[in-house]
């Protein structure tokens, strides 16, 4: 093909990249589609990123796309990149299953939102990504498809929930991927597989439809290879919409603007610990050995952090109640069939009382007011993304780090879900790999509702290590 002669393969191009050549002619959205089945077809049945896949169906979508800009009609940023979503996205027509035994044959007759403003944008859906069932846990296995590799290491595990998306970017299976994080699952498995996972700020990717409309733990948001695809996705999932009342007014068009930026003295905060969790000695010295990437770019790093007092707190109960909110009516049969750490924290939903959701919401709000005063003196906090290295794939969740056990299913994701509870963007972009040769990602937050931000140092941080640009070698052909 004319496109490839003398550049990378057409899957390990970047989605920027591949965009600009389908929008110049250069190159068909059947022959881009056409190309990522076929790494599918030679990479997946090793890794098992993609579960369900429609090959004909994307290919008409994209013989559908070519017609369009035959003609001459405007073409969405996205024209003929495709996609696969996350398996707890619903999709018309496509088997949606939330990772679920209860859901295994589900077809649904509507599209999320996200699925309509990115196919209008252009994308082209080709399938489905693994999700640990109903996305509960940073490890992605279900009873339905079984358990996703990560390619870095087949024998490890790739995080979750949005386990099978970051995979299908690391083995160049997809250009762009969209996910979701409660507790870190945009930013789990990113910092797993080397590619980038940003958790917007809450209302920027509205949810729709959703049974809690009001709910803010839980996020939609983009996953990409590079900094720069993750923002041209965001821009087409990113904007208002007046059926979520807490979708905020920015176009998403604002995040596709140019992400360059000077940070020559600016103030950054890096706290390796969050004041004293537990940290694996491989992810502690990645950590500090990336942090010249920040120096090379002009900041000011000092080590300081805040008092993270009741953000464990606040977000189990919040996210217990949000369980018990989801499972609510659902027969004790099938309630039954659910996998144990589901029905650990339903069951702790159920009992909660008011007093214990107000509590969490106050602990929560102050908080979110200590990070807002710390960051009027820093502009951003730099952070580990997870407290361990991907673990065997055989392990259902780190039952310890460096010696402090783990008392729950998700306690060992504290790095990431504390700053869930504040509220705060923040993304994982690739910052060394350990001794084994596993990915290790850094957090980067910033101040409240400055996702833009975030993105251009992000994107600074990337363009200083260039650490996107190594791809894994195991688990793939």
């Amino acid at each position: 093909m004319q496109a490839e002669k003398g550049t990378l393969p057409l899957c390990d191009r970047t989605a920027l990249e591949l965009a600009a050549l389908v929008h110049r002619g250069e190159l068909s959205a059947r022959e881009l589609v056409s190309a990522y089945l076929g790494r599918i077809e030679a990479r997946n049945p090793a890794l098992n990123a993609i579960v369900t896949l429609v090959p004909e169906r994307a290919l008409a979508w994209a013989a559908e796309a070519d017609e369009k800009q035959a003609r001459g009609e405007p073409l969405g940023p996205l024209h003929g990149l495709p996609i696969a979503h996350k398996d707890l996205v619903m999709t018309a027509g496509i088997r949606s299953t939330s990772g679920s035994p209860l859901l295994a044959e589900h077809v649904p007759k509507h599209d999320d939102l996200i699925v309509t403003r990115l196919r209008a944008a252009g994308a082209i859906t080709i399938g489905k990504t693994n999700v640990p069932e109903f996305g509960a846990g940073s490890h992605t296995f279900n009873e339905v498809f079984g358990a996703t590799r990560n390619p870095w290491g087949t024998s490890k595990t790739c995080g979750g929930s949005s386990g099978g998306a970051a995979v299908a970017l690391a083995a160049g299976m997809l250009p762009i991927a969209d996910g979701s994080d409660m507790g870190g699952s945009l930013r789990n498995p990113a910092n797993f597989c080397n590619v980038v996972g940003f958790r917007p700020s809450p209302g920027r990717v509205p949810h729709v439809p959703a049974p809690l409309g009001w709910e803010s733990l839980s996020v939609l948001g983009p996953m990409g290879r590079t900094v720069e695809d993750t923002a041209l996705l965001f821009s087409a999932m990113a904007g208002p919409d007046p059926r979520a009342p807490i979708s905020l007014d920015t176009p998403g068009a604002r995040f596709a603007e140019p992400l360059a930026r000077d940070f020559t003295g600016v103030r950054i905060a890096f706290d390796p610990d969050l004041g004293g969790l537990p940290v694996d000695p491989r992810v502690a010295d990645v950590l500090e050995a990336g942090l010249v990437g920040f120096s090379e770019i002009g900041c000011q790093i000092e080590r300081a952090g805040i008092d993270w007092t009741g953000a464990d707190e606040a977000f189990h109960t919040l996210r217990a109640w949000t369980f018990a909110s989801g499972f609510a009516g659902l027969p004790d049969s099938a309630f039954e069939r659910l996998k144990d750490t589901i029905q650990w924290n339903v069951r702790k939903g159920w009992a909660l009382k008011g007093d214990d959701v107000s509590r969490a919401e106050r602990l929560r709000t102050t908080l979110f007011q200590r990070l807002h005063t710390f960051m009027g003196e820093y502009e951003f906090l730099i952070l580990p993304v997870n407290q361990v290295p991907p673990f065997d794939i055989d392990v259902p969740y780190p039952e310890e780090i460096a010696g402090i056990k783990m008392e729950t299913y998700i306690d060992w994701m504290k790095s990431a879900y504390y700053v869930t509870v504040t509220g705060h963007p923040a993304i994982s972009v690739p910052c060394g790999f350990t001794p084994e040769g596993l990915p290790v990602g850094v957090q980067i937050v910033g101040r409240h509702r400055d996702d833009f931000g975030v993105l251009q140092l992000a994107y600074a941080y990337q363009q200083a290590t260039r650490l996107c640009d190594r791809r894994p070698a195991r688990g793939t052909s």
